[in-house]
């Protein structure tokens, strides 16, 4: 996959998209120890390579993670994010059992989700660049 700083290219584009995803845990319960995290990580690294995304940066605390991903833009992030949610609740429960044993429904994570682009110029240094285009008269 490629560096972070690094434009990549599809078949008609080129891009380099960003998102800081964060996940927090249904009735913000904090049952996430530190133990679990590289099973997440691994598991939400897999997610991201079936969806020819990167996984650059993880962490997170007791009752939410943090996601920075690298993705393409044929992919609509709301597919990409249910997709990590699904899989890290439904395998985090089967290699940690405790965790299921909290929720009543077994839901892992709360239905919502904080999404952010990141990444590239601040919006009003783009904003300047697109006024200063040449119209042709």
């Amino acid at each position: 996959m490629s560096k972070t700083n690094e434009y990549r290219a599809g078949r008609h584009c080129v891009f380099k998209l960003h998102c800081h995803l964060v996940f927090v845990t249904k009735y913000r319960y904090g049952v996430l120890e530190g133990y679990m995290f590289p099973v997440l990580k691994s598991l939400f690294e897999k997610v991201c390579t079936d969806f020819e995304a990167e996984l650059v940066e993880f962490n997170g605390e007791p009752d939410h993670v943090h996601l920075l991903i690298n993705y393409p833009p044929k992919i609509a992030l709301s597919t990409l994010v249910n997709s990590l949610k699904g899989v890290s609740s439904r395998k985090l429960k089967r290699h940690h059992p405790e965790v299921a044993n909290r929720y009543y429904k077994s839901a892992l994570w709360s239905p919502s989700y904080f999404a952010a682009s990141c990444g590239g110029a601040p919006v009003e240094i783009i904003k300047q660049y697109v006024q200063q285009q040449r119209t042709p008269h």
